[in-house]
């Protein structure tokens, strides 16, 4: 149940991050940045680009964090399922 709703929250973070990624003007002036045109300076004369730099720092930062959490989390239950599998074997085979 809990590991569910971590992933669909992983799944939400990632969508983000790819959007805030996309929307950010890249150094060559490519991307869909670009595409605004003066619907840039709703975020100020610089586009916006520190806010948006900022929070793709975090967003990546939660990312990583996220996916070391899933990874440990699964890996325990991994542990705990074959513990009990293995137990449930030898229990059956000592019959």
């Amino acid at each position: 149940m809990i590991f569910g709703l971590l992933v669909s929250l992983y799944v939400v973070i990632c969508f983000l991050m790819i959007l805030l990624i996309l929307i950010q003007k890249g150094k060559g002036s490519m991307g869909l940045g670009n595409l605004g045109g003066g619907a840039q300076l709703l975020f100020g004369g610089s586009g916006g680009q520190d806010l948006f730099q900022k929070t793709t720092w975090v967003l990546g930062a939660i990312f990583m964090g996220g996916s070391l959490l899933l990874s440990i989390y699964k890996g325990s239950q991994v542990r705990t399922s074959r513990i009990l599998t293995t137990q449930a074997i030898t229990y059956d085979a000592s019959r």
